[in-house]
């Protein structure tokens, strides 16, 4: 855990590894610890997007990670693109598969959470569960492997809440390592880092018409 003040994020320098390319968009690996966009803060400009737009000026950015979640990401290359992905984010067609390794052992082989979420305005960026006010949420998971105080999952956010998977293991009873947000003081403790990692997103190519994946194991 950094030491620095909450407004100043820590800069990962680690590099960006360009994982595909073609005329249209990139797919890329973020490392946990940079930003998808710039913040507010002027010491918290270095990002993803600023740094990929050194060499790809026209880059831009269709979808986040957040800070703590490092894993796959794409980048679109012109305004068709960037309009033909966000529609398909919009409509749920884009498929996306998370690791995560999280606190106890999960009893069921595989299931799924749905519970609504929605900002909790006097804390925020946290989320919280709201039954009356919060958006629909769903995410589903499978058990890749159970170890002795921990699981390894895999997760498929079928919605794309802010902090789902975060708030829905925690919900779960069994939040994900290293969540300085979700996560209580012993599940904290157990991971240098969030064990959150993207490792696969698929979705169709907007020039080609073809269905496009990518995939980027954890290092965890």
């Amino acid at each position: 855990m950094s030491d620095l003040p909450p407004y100043i994020v820590p800069h990962s320098q680690e590099e960006i590894r360009i994982l595909y390319e073609d005329a249209d968009l990139l797919l890329v690996r973020k490392p946990d610890l940079l930003l998808s966009i710039p913040g507010r803060h002027p010491l918290n400009k270095d990002c993803l997007i600023t740094r990929l737009q050194q060499d790809y000026p026209t880059a831009s950015i269709v979808h986040r990670l957040d800070l703590d979640t490092s894993g796959i990401m794409i980048i679109p290359l012109n305004k068709p693109t960037h309009a033909h992905i966000s529609r398909q984010f919009q409509e749920r067609l884009v498929e996306k598969c998370y690791h995560a390794v999280v606190f106890g052992l999960v009893e069921q082989d595989s299931g799924e959470v749905e519970l609504p979420i929605r900002c909790d305005w006097e804390n925020r960026p946290l989320q919280m569960i709201d039954h009356e006010q919060g958006k629909h949420a769903l995410t589903r998971y499978e058990i890749l492997e159970r170890l002795s105080d921990r699981t390894r999952l895999l997760l498929k956010p079928v919605t794309g809440r802010s902090h789902q998977l975060r708030i829905h293991m925690r919900e779960l009873g069994h939040p994900i390592l290293g969540c300085d947000m979700y996560a209580h003081q012993q599940a904290l403790e157990m991971a240098d880092r969030m064990l959150l990692h993207a490792s696969f997103i698929g979705f169709e190519h907007p020039t080609s018409g073809e269905w496009l994946t990518g995939e980027c194991a954890p290092d965890f």
